[in-house]
């Protein structure tokens, strides 16, 4: 076959498959990093496109909302729109949507152009991580698949984790549209290396027809579900008209959906592999796992800048050892597993580990330094390092070839919704939790207490050694009080909810009692 570039042949056959498959590997790795950086890197460039395209903080939401919407309608039928147009197109089509919507994003002039691009974008992103998971396991024989979920793994960890810090630097050090234009040589190296190297699946086939109604129904349920998700701290939850409305429409959608396709003959998404008891036990064991990643990701950035007043770049280069420790559990897990240590007593550990690291983030204070941070943030990441990939494994085991590609659709919808669940119920809980706590210490804050007025009369030696004497020192005083409370009601706040997590995840563990498998899928292996 004539090389379509210089130098390079296409993946065709399974002995040139294989012997290319570490590109493969990091091809799809590469576009999925992209995928997920898109799904935080926004986040931090909000005020500064409010002021630019002259939007309120409600409209300007839907820069986020519409991108996580469109990429979760998408998510669960990759594998059937994978198997309507070809992997390989349908990978390489995904990335040119992610690339020109990206461009676009970034010269878009109203509000509404970009929310349009937003979702364009996000059409083009959900198409690719289950793609490239799928990918992945028919590349990779059953002995080497762990270190393709390692690296994969390792992608999959660091987009969201670096998406705040690197729009953080990008905003500050150029303007909001680079967090776009990014995206342009990344997608265009991906694009080119994807048609090339990405493969067919030797197992795909078109639907005899198209199943519209299960597509409109899932589109609904999944789209109200994630937009209940976004706006519901917002909204108050179901004290808002507008939530219940969501809510109501995605339950009745989805179940219609459910109903819908277990009876069509030709399903969007073949719901019938959620029969299989290990792969639904793996689905729940991502939820939850999806959840504390998020939960993670998104609260430390906060407790970090808002509380102890880091800035985005010093916040990175903590998390930084995070996304190390994960790529060697990943490495190390995958090593363990192919050599025949059960997959099951890595979750465990990994687990444990997580665990551990919640217990060590409870007794973080408002005195605690980098380097208090150093080792629980290194056995957090170490901890998910050593699930992701023997998860993934087990919950796949027993999934045939033809049906990988839905179960990666569906166990990657999964552990997404798992993250919108725990980042709206975290946000919820910090609110409430913050009320409690500050409500709790000013009611043990009594004015003729004498350990309040022995910090009283601290507060004004201190504001008298910096010169302010006068009738205003003791109302300077009072207000440093206050803000000490506040302070001190946002760290026990942030305490308990890490403790929370740790807590969500260790419930997850009784799960294991319902996999059967210890090593890897040999199922998918088509050499």
């Amino acid at each position: 076959m004539r090389p379509i570039l210089p130098g390079l042949s296409r993946a065709t056959t399974p002995e040139n498959i294989y012997a290319q498959r570490f590109i493969i590997a990091l091809t799809v790795t590469l576009a999925s990093v992209l995928e997920l950086l898109d799904t935080s890197i926004v986040n931090v460039a909000i005020p500064h496109m409010m002021g630019t395209l002259g939007a309120t903080l409600d409209e300007i939401a839907w820069v986020s909302t519409g991108y996580v919407v469109a990429n979760v309608i998408v998510l669960p039928i990759s594998g059937w729109l994978s198997n309507q147009f070809g992997r390989r197109n349908y990978f390489s089509l995904s990335i040119l949507l992610f690339t020109i919507a990206s461009v676009a994003c970034g010269n878009a002039t109203t509000l509404e152009s970009l929310v349009f691009w937003r979702i364009i974008q996000g059409l083009g992103g959900g198409g690719l991580i289950a793609t490239a998971q799928a990918t992945l396991f028919e590349t990779f024989p059953p002995k080497e698949a762990g270190t393709a979920m390692a690296i994969f793994g390792m992608g999959i960890m660091a987009g969201p984790a670096l998406g705040p810090t690197v729009g953080g630097w990008l905003t500050d050090a150029y303007t909001w549209p680079w967090i776009f234009y990014i995206n342009l040589p990344f997608g265009i190296v991906a694009l080119l290396l994807s048609l090339v190297y990405v493969p067919d699946s030797a197992v795909q086939k078109k639907a005899e027809s198209i199943d519209y109604i299960g597509l409109l129904l899932l589109a609904v349920g999944i789209g109200t579900l994630q937009t209940m998700l976004e706006r519901g701290e917002k909204y108050d939850w179901f004290e808002s008209a507008e939530i219940i409305t969501l809510a109501i429409t995605s339950f009745v959608a989805l179940f219609a959906f459910a109903i819908h396709e277990l009876e069509t003959r030709h399903p969007i998404v073949d719901l019938r592999i959620t029969k299989d008891g290990q792969f639904s036990a793996g689905l729940l064991y991502a939820f939850m796992t999806g959840a504390v990643l998020y939960c993670t990701i998104f609260m430390f950035p906060v407790y970090a800048q808002s509380l102890m007043g880091y800035n985005a770049f010093q916040t990175g280069m903590f998390i930084l050892p995070t996304a190390i420790a994960t790529a060697i559990a990943l490495a190390l897990s995958s090593k363990l597993v192919a050599r025949g240590v059960s997959a099951k007593l890595m979750v465990l550990l990994g687990t444990l580990c997580f665990c551990y690291a919640m217990w060590l983030h409870f007794h973080f204070t408002t005195e605690s330094g980098a380097e208090d941070f150093f080792w629980p943030l290194v056995m957090r990441g170490f901890g998910l390092g050593l699930i992701f990939m023997p998860l993934n494994n087990l919950a796949m085991a027993n999934m045939s070839a033809e049906n990988i590609a839905d179960a990666s659709g569906l166990y990657n919808l999964t552990r997404m919704l798992g993250g919108s669940v725990g980042i709206a119920t975290s946000a919820t809980l910090f609110s409430s939790l913050q009320s409690s706590q500050r409500a709790y210490l000013v009611e043990h804050l009594a004015g003729n207490d004498p350990s309040t007025m022995q910090r009283l009369e601290q507060y004004a030696r201190f504001l008298f050694s910096k010169g302010v004497v006068g009738p205003a020192t003791q109302a300077k005083a009072q207000a440093l009080l206050s803000l000490t409370v506040e302070k001190q009601a946002m760290m026990l706040t942030f305490a308990k909810l890490f403790l929370s997590f740790g807590i969500l995840l260790a419930c997850a563990l009784p799960l294991l009692l319902l996999m059967k498998h210890k090593g890897f899928a040999s199922s998918v292996e088509l050499h």
